[in-house]
Formats: C-alpha cells, structure tokens, sequence
C-alpha cells in the first residue's frame, strides 16, 4: 500500500489516494495532524505526537522538536541515556505515522511517496530517504512540497493556463514555486527558498519580545546551555506558539508564564509583533522574486498566490504576500493539510489511478549541479576551487548536459572530476556530491579533451558520465535521492537499535497525550487554579489505576473539558 506523507518541521500527516481522491489519515487521537515531536518518559518509553509536544515545556532535555532543520547533518539530541541524529527522531514521527495508516486502513503500509522542502539539497533529502528506511518505509519518490501544494490544490483540474505561484511557509522553512499548466500537464516553472526560516522564527521574535517586557533588566540571569535555561526557553516557547495563534484572530493578547513561582505577564499587540517581524518579512522576499526572474514570469501576470503551511495564516504574512503581488491570495485549502493531500495525490499517480490517467507532472531541479574547476590567471598563477554549473537550477527534469573540459597541466595523467551541488561560485561552499577518476593520454593540455555529462531524472538519480575525447575511457558515477550513504549492513544495525527503545503503546496515547497536557498546565499556572489542576491529575490518575476502559474514556472527556475551559483548546 502506497501512502503519502508531509514529515514537517512543526507538523506531520499521512494521506491516501482512495475512491478517487486523497484522503487525510487521523492519528490515535483523532487529528489529522501529529505534532513532529518525540519524548523519552520516566519509565524509559518513547513518545510521539502531542503527548510528546505536551511535554517539551517541563522535559526540555528529554524531548525534542524542530528537528527537521538539523536533519543531514552531523548534530546529535541527547534525550537520557540516547543519542539520535535528526533522521532517527523523524523515523520515530514516520514510524507513528505508518502505525496509525495501518490502523485506519487495515493493510500492511510499505512505501510511500514523502514530501520535502523544494530547497532541501542532497544531503538532506538522503537523510529523510533513511529516516524512512529506518521506519520501515521504502521512498517511492520525493516530491517537493510546493508541488504537492499544487496538486492538491487542483490544479490539474484547473482550465486556466496563467501561471501560479505556490507561497509555502511552514513551522521551520519556506518555499517557492512557480507552477504552470498546460493540456494536463502541470509543470513546475521554477522554485527558490530558504531552509532558515519558518514559524519557529516568528515564535522567537515573540520571545524576545515578551522577555523584553517582562525582564528588562536581566534580572533572571539564567546561564546559557544550563537545563534551568533550556526550561525557561521551552516555556517562553510554548506560549509564543499560543500568543501567535491568539495575534491572528485579535490586536492584542495576554503573553503570561510561570517561572520561578512566580506569575509573569505583558500584553503583546499585534502592532509591535507586526514591527519587530519586518526583518523575516524582508526575508520572504528574495525566494519570490528569484523564482519570477528564474522563470521570466511577471508578478502581474500571475493567476493566482496559494498559501500554504500553518504559518501564513498570520495577519502579517498575508499583508506582506498581499502587498507584494497587489491581490488577495488563495487560502481555499487548510494550509496545513494540502501538502499530505497532494503526496496522496501523487501516490495516486504512481499508482496509474483511473482518475488521474490525463494528468501529467514536471518538476524542477532545485539547485545547480556542476563540478568543480581550476582557471589560469593571467599572472599564471592557477586558482582552483571553482564552481563550473552543467545544470542550471530550476532546469526541467528530465534533463541531460553535456560540457567539454581540458585538464590545467600538459601530461596530466588523470582527472579527478568532483561533482558539487549549490549556487556559490566556490566549491567550498556548495554541497559535495561525489567524485570519479577519468585516466587522460599523454598531451598538451589544450590537446587533451574530456566530456562531462550530467543526466538527472524526477526520482532524484543523477548520471555522471565522463569520458575521454576518444572515447577510449569512460567513467561513471550515479548520485540518487534514496542512495544511503550508510551501508545496508550498518543501517540494518541502527534499525534494531532503535528497535530496542520500548515504544509507548498507541492505544493509550490519548491518556498519555492528556497527562503531559495537564502536567504542564498544573506548571504554569499558582494558587487556586494549581490546586484545582492538581486535583483534576489525581482524579485522571486514579482511574487510570482502575483500567476500566469505560470509566477512562468519561474521566478523558471531562479533563479535557476543564483544560479548555482553563487555557483555551489545545493547539491541534
């Protein structure tokens, strides 16, 4: 069974393609959205979704969030007595994700297609391939989230043929799509973006300036890196969250924690969150006007702006998008289902569905790809570790290169012919790919030839072949989305690793899901109110210890019922 799934930085959800259309999966809470969070718990369990969300405000060091934004690269999280790497807490989130599909669909999920940023480079996009494997997933095919925005926004269904441009901004990246249609194909003109910035960082202008208001002099003076520290951030975090959702419905809300046993509060105006955002606003404005110049398109000729990810339902996103293209953009879809709606979509076409069978869909390649190179000045002096493009970024895939080179020394004997992939005109620094060995023939180095050509298709497989000017030695080197840079020897090692942690049962993610949300509130909240909390979690937990299903579900209901009431909903 073919799934498709949204692994967001903030967020995660997994759709089908079923009966014709693509349909949202509930978790075991009933949400159709499971928060990108992973907990370790005092018994040693492992936790995902909102119970772990849940418990990132009083267990900062045992719970992790966000971690989409490190994932290709080399941190580690220490949660107890575990370290992981960013692609093992996705695999607990995808894992999650699988177990729920199976669930709901009564069959065995196996594969499924995954979306990522437009911008994500190699390295990032092999992580999430092993994040998936680690899960028990195989990638059929990674598609960028814009375009999965596109497809589930219809556009395929669309007869108008102006070109539309996809504005996602989600909890930790934003991206760029330029989209055109034309005769059911749907063709993805060109796309831009930036990996650093998202709602986190909107949160984090709230942070500042709440902490401003409330500690003007500095008068905690928490050291860095101290778990004392990384509670307080966690708190100032958790309520920046709310305050954001509270700013897009009214001009001025209530920023209040608990810290220290005592009460702290300000009042936040739309006004001066709009202000101290300008900084990021400026930020989502070089993307947009790549992709216009990379694809040659006007803002006015434009058909239509669809928003997309949770964070552009913020006032000040939209008047920013607004202000720039002179129109009101398309908000028809839930910004944070349509991404998992059209991988199902996309699931829908790998899987050759009747409905879909006029629909055809052209992607971009999202960087440059090239090798790199070494010139002679006119000092002879030569200066190596340059950047040589053979694919342009925002280039139609499928697509093949081909450039001719000559080595930079007369006899050179070899070439060592490093593939790099990035937008800088130094190597240094763009993402390394690989590398392949071609022997050259005795010669004088403007005699000698050599052909490099690049061949890069829509699963993400990119042919490196190079030869010599006779054709006598060929070399080649084929980089691909899903190549491990694990062997299956040592990633088989991980999975039974991860194996090993106990994970908390589904059944009872509900309960466990309601105490964290309890727990924390208990924590933010004195006097009165506390102890009435304090009560309602000796209540819950009483007929926990009874394991009368029945009696849970009641006691769950009227919990829950109490916390709303308290602090408002929660956040799904």
């Amino acid at each position: 069974m073919l799934v498709g799934i949204d692994l967001g930085t903030t967020n995660s959800a997994i759709a089908v393609w079923q009966d014709g259309q693509a349909k949202l999966i509930p978790n075991a809470l009933g949400d159709v959205l499971t928060p990108s969070a992973v907990s370790v718990m005092d018994n040693g369990e492992i936790v995902t979704g909102m119970a772990a969300r849940e418990r990132q405000a009083n267990h900062p060091k045992l719970t992790a969030t966000a971690f989409k934004r490190y994932i290709g690269t080399d941190k580690r999280v220490q949660l107890g007595d575990w370290q992981f790497s960013a692609e093992d807490l996705s695999s607990f989130v995808l894992k999650s994700l699988k177990a729920d599909a199976e669930a709901f669909l009564s069959e065995t999920i196996d594969s499924a297609i995954i979306t990522v940023p437009a911008y994500f480079n190699d390295k990032q996009r092999k992580a999430t391939v092993r994040a998936a494997s680690l899960a028990g997933l195989k990638v059929e095919r990674l598609i960028n989230e814009p375009t999965a925005a596109a497809l589930a926004h219809g556009i395929h269904e669309l007869e108008e043929e102006e070109p539309f441009l996809i504005f996602d901004l989600g909890g930790g990246t934003f991206d760029v799509s330029l989209v055109e249609i034309f005769e059911g194909i749907i063709e993805v003109r060109a796309s831009a973006g930036d990996n650093r910035l998202g709602g986190e960082d909107f949160n984090d202008i709230l942070v500042q300036l709440a902490r401003t208001q409330i500690d003007p002099w500095g008068k905690w003076n928490i050291e860095e890196g101290s778990e004392e520290s990384a509670a307080l951030y966690e708190i100032l975090r958790a309520t920046a969250e709310r305050v954001r959702r509270d700013l897009s419905k009214t001009d001025s809300t209530e920023f209040r924690i608990v810290w220290q046993g005592e009460s702290h509060s300000t009042q936040i105006s739309a006004a001066s969150f709009e202000r101290e955002s300008q900084p990021l606003i400026k930020r989502l404005r070089d993307p947009v006007l790549q992709s216009l110049r990379d694809s040659d398109v006007r803002g006015e000729d434009l058909g239509k702006v669809i928003l997309v990810g949770g964070a552009t339902r913020m006032p000040v996103v939209r008047k920013a998008v607004t202000k720039m293209f002179g129109r009101f953009p398309e908000t028809a879809l839930d910004p944070d289902e349509a991404i998992a709606l059209g991988a199902a979509v996309q699931a829908g076409l790998k899987m050759r569905d009747a409905a879909l069978d006029e629909v055809r869909l052209t992607d971009v390649c999202p960087f440059t790809l090239g090798i790199e190179s070494a010139e002679e000045r006119g000092n002879k002096q030569i200066v190596s570790g340059l950047f040589s493009p053979i694919i342009d970024r925002n280039t139609v895939i499928p697509v093949s290169r081909e450039h001719v080179f000559s080595p930079m020394y007369d006899n050179q004997r070899s070439v060592d012919v490093r593939v790099y992939q990035g937008e800088s005109r130094m190597v240094a620094n763009n993402v390394f790919l690989g590398d392949v060995k071609l022997p050259l023939p005795k010669g004088k180095k403007h005699e000698v030839y050599f052909s490099v050509r690049f061949t890069y298709d829509v699963s993400g497989l990119l042919e490196v072949d190079v030869k010599d000017q006779d054709g006598q030695e060929t070399r080649q080197l084929v980089i691909q989305d899903g190549a491990d840079e694990l062997s299956p020897k040592d990633l088989e090692k991980r999975r039974l690793e991860l194996a090993k942690l106990k994970i908390h049962p589904r059944d009872e993610d509900a309960n466990a899901s309601l105490m964290a949300r309890a727990e924390r509130c208990y924590q933010g909240y004195l006097g009165p109110q506390r102890d009435y909390i304090g009560h309602l979690i000796s209540g819950f937990a009483g007929l926990l210890d009874t394991q009368d299903t029945r009696k849970i579900a009641e006691g769950r209901k009227e919990l829950e019922k109490a916390l709303d009431e308290l602090e408002g909903d929660r956040f799904l």
